[in-house]
C-alpha cells in the first residue's frame, strides 16, 4: 500500500491497462490480507443477477468501493462516484478497479443521470452512496435526494446495503485521503429486500423528504444502533 501511494504520480502516467492491472492485484491484495468480509442476505444478490437493480449503501471509507465490487462482482454493477476521487492521484489508482460515472454533488448536471440510465436499460446495476460522502463520525448523515430520480425514471428497483466495519479498515485521514492506510478489521455487509420508491400524488403524499427518510431507514434498521446516526432506529 505505501509503494503504491508513493508511486501514485509515475503510475497515473502508464498505459490505462497496466494501471488497471496494477489496481485490481492491489485491491486484491488488500482485502486478503487486511479484511474479513462477511455478507448477510448472498441469496437477493442471486436473485439480482441479470435485473436492473439501484443498490444504495451507507458510506463510511473508501474501501467501501473496492468491498462492495467484490461483493457485487455478479451483479455487473457500475459505481456513482465523486469527482474527487478521480482528481487524487492515489483514489484515482483504484477507482480504475471498477465501472463508474463521475458525478459532481454540487452540480446540476443531468449527464450522470443520463448515463445511468442506459447503464439500467440494459439490465446492469447501479451503486449510489446517497449521502454523498464518507460520515466523519461512523454513523449515518443526512442522504441526497438526486437517487430518487434515478429511481422514479428507471422504474428500477432499490436494495439497501448496510456496511460496518469498513471504517476501521481504513480509517479516514482528514488531511489527505491519499495517505489513508489499512487496518485489519471485520466487515460486515447486510443485504436487504429489494423496494421501490413510491410515486408522488397531487395529495402532497410521498414527497421527495418522506421517500428519501424511508430509503434511508431501510439501511438504518439493518445496522447496530452506533451506526445509525440520524436514522436512529427507536
Amino acid at each position: 500500500m505505501r509503494i503504491i501511494q508513493v508511486l501514485a504520480p509515475i503510475i497515473n502516467i502508464l498505459p490505462e491497462r497496466t494501471i488497471r492491472y496494477i489496481a485490481k492485484k492491489a485491491a486484491q491484495s488488500l482485502l486478503q490480507k487486511y479484511a474479513k468480509i462477511e455478507v448477510t442476505g448472498e441469496e437477493i444478490l442471486l436473485e439480482r443477477v441479470g435485473k436492473p437493480t439501484i443498490f444504495i449503501a451507507n458510506h463510511l471509507s473508501n474501501m467501501d468501493g473496492i468491498v462492495l465490487n467484490k461483493v457485487l462482482e455478479k451483479n455487473n454493477v457500475t459505481f456513482m462516484a465523486g469527482i474527487k476521487l478521480k482528481a487524487n492521484p492515489f483514489t484515482s489508482i483504484f477507482l480504475k478497479t471498477v465501472k463508474y460515472i463521475p458525478i459532481n454533488p454540487n452540480s446540476a448536471d443531468r449527464k450522470p443521470i443520463k448515463k445511468a440510465l442506459n447503464v439500467l436499460s440494459t439490465g446492469e446495476s447501479i451503486l449510489i452512496f446517497p449521502e454523498g460522502t464518507r460520515s466523519r463520525t461512523g454513523s449515518m448523515i443526512k442522504g441526497k435526494k438526486g437517487f430518487l430520480l434515478l429511481a422514479r425514471l428507471s422504474k428500477a428497483d432499490i436494495v439497501p446495503i448496510a456496511l460496518e466495519g469498513t471504517e476501521r479498515l481504513m480509517p479516514i485521514n482528514k488531511n489527505d485521503m491519499g495517505r489513508e492506510t489499512p487496518h485489519h478489521a471485520t466487515v460486515r455487509v447486510k443485504i436487504g429486500r429489494p423496494f421501490k420508491i413510491e410515486e408522488r400524488n397531487h395529495k402532497g403524499a410521498n414527497s421527495d423528504e418522506e421517500c428519501l427518510y424511508s430509503a434511508m431507514r431501510k439501511i438504518a434498521e439493518m445496522l447496530e444502533p452506533e451506526y445509525q446516526g440520524v436514522y436512529r432506529v427507536d
